[in-house]
């Protein structure tokens, strides 16, 4: 029997930089691209190849279409009937949009990244679960975080299309969460049912990277060559912490010290990135905010015009921190962990309930800094010999259940149920590796030729 490949097509508002959503889409595309199946892209912001996508900039939730309309549902009750209309004005023309990139592409199957989860684009998120409705394409709704997740959305004017479209209750939708809580409140909230997927990375490949780009990025944000690159590779918006960062920098007492934040400023406004700066001036921290863009490592066939990728930032990080008060899983820590660095976490709530358990070997805070975790910390900066020991445990903790061979034995069910078993199925590397336990090896010493056939 021949096994056919698949047109799939993402759909978001952005598939551009190095947001989670990106990132993600960008992982799931390229365990789909390596098995044989076409991926193409739908947003209003992309740096994918414009070859095989539609941009369509009134789908990005920065449109100032859609701004306004944020303006006027956000932290109201009340709906004006102007609203209303062009609501459904812009989900109209969205929707003829969607209609002419399944058409153009010939998509079998749709992935929602997080479009139908999140209203921060209420008529795409409408627009989307009617054309999914009207036709049954099989879709996957890839669900990170959800509205009830977010304080900015508790107050709002649209709880009829929230309950419609943030997600929809089709028959045709499978819905992936990417931790266990989002799994139970999804299911107790809306009686939909979910699979958990969490955020992976290719464990069973280890990260090559271009020495000259990272020494580059070093030197563009004038570092010096004793100095310590302490990175907090998140977006600068109040739910990462960076202040608890900026507060251990100030507490090792050690000029060589810089913290680099990577990722851009902006998601949710500049305040948070003005208020950062004061706080680390008045407490004599050397703090970096990378001006220049960043750009998704998984999307090197696209258009980015970014300086760098997040490849070139990661490999001369000398410690990692992750202070985050809230995220749906973790991608920074899970990258920390694939180029074996040192890492602080903040025990947020997923971090506890899911990863936690598997016996990471990390340093950890919880809610603030104790005198006790800034001496395991300096400890750590000045001994390679623990650097190394722990770096190497996160990693073969980290292959077994966060590489891509989790992320194809879950699709590959979820394909199963859309189109039988003609469908092409995803394979991992990890499987070479579970097909030969018998033999004394890791997964860096394999070589993986065999992923070509």
């Amino acid at each position: 029997m021949g096994y056919i490949s698949k047109n799939i097509g993402f759909v978001s508002t952005r598939f551009s930089g190095t947001d989670g959503v990106t990132l993600e889409a960008s992982k799931w595309a390229d365990v789909f691209t390596k098995n044989g199946h076409n991926c193409f892209w739908f947003a209003g912001k992309l740096d994918r190849d414009m070859e095989k996508s539609l941009l369509v900039p009134e789908a990005y939730f920065k449109h100032e279409k859609n701004q306004w309309i944020n303006e006027q549902i956000l932290g109201k009750k009340r709906r004006n009937p102007s609203v209303t209309q062009a609501i459904h004005e812009l989900r109209s023309r969205l929707k003829l949009k969607l209609h002419e990139f399944i058409n153009n592409f010939n998509i079998d199957l749709l992935i929602a990244e997080n479009v139908l989860t999140i209203p921060m684009h209420v008529p795409l998120g409408l627009a989307l679960t009617e054309i999914v409705a009207e036709t049954q394409m099989p879709t996957i709704s890839h669900n990170h975080d959800f509205y009830w997740e977010r304080v900015r959305f508790s107050v709002n004017a649209v709880n009829d299309y929230l309950r419609m479209a943030f997600p929809p209750n089709l028959p045709n939708i499978k819905h992936v969460v990417i931790n266990s809580e989002a799994q139970e409140q999804l299911a107790h909230r809306t009686g939909i049912s979910s699979t958990i997927v969490p955020n992976v990375i290719d464990f069973d490949n280890p990260p090559s990277f271009d020495a000259e780009g990272a020494m580059a990025f070093r030197e563009s944000i004038g570092l010096e060559s004793d100095d310590r690159m302490i990175l907090q590779p998140t977006r600068i918006i109040r739910r990462k912490g960076i202040e608890y960062a900026v507060e251990l920098i100030k507490e090792l007492k050690d000029p060589r010290n810089k913290l680099i934040v990577s990722h851009e400023a902006g998601d949710e406004g500049h305040e948070y990135a003005e208020w950062l700066k004061d706080y680390a001036r008045e407490h004599d921290v050397d703090l970096r905010l990378v001006a220049t863009q960043i750009a998704d490592p998984w999307a090197g066939n696209g258009n980015s015009k970014a300086g760098y990728s997040l490849w070139d930032v990661y490999p001369f990080a000398d410690f990692i921190t992750y202070p985050s008060l809230y995220e749906g899983f973790g991608n920074a820590f899970l990258e920390a962990i694939y180029f074996k660095k040192p890492i602080l976490i903040n025990r947020y709530a997923t971090f506890v309930r899911d990863i936690e358990p598997l016996g990471f070997d990390i340093t950890v805070m919880d809610g603030f800094l104790t005198k006790k975790t800034v001496k395991k910390i300096k400890l750590i900066l000045e001994s390679s010999e623990r650097r190394e020991q722990m770096v190497n445990y996160n990693y073969k903790i980290a292959a077994r259940h966060y590489s891509y061979s989790v992320l194809c034995n879950q699709l590959n069910a979820v394909l199963c149920s859309f189109f039988g078993d003609s469908v092409i199925q995803l394979s991992g590397a990890m499987q070479f590796f579970e097909n030969n336990a018998h033999l004394d090896i890791e997964p860096h010493q394999v070589e993986y030729q065999y992923l070509d056939n």
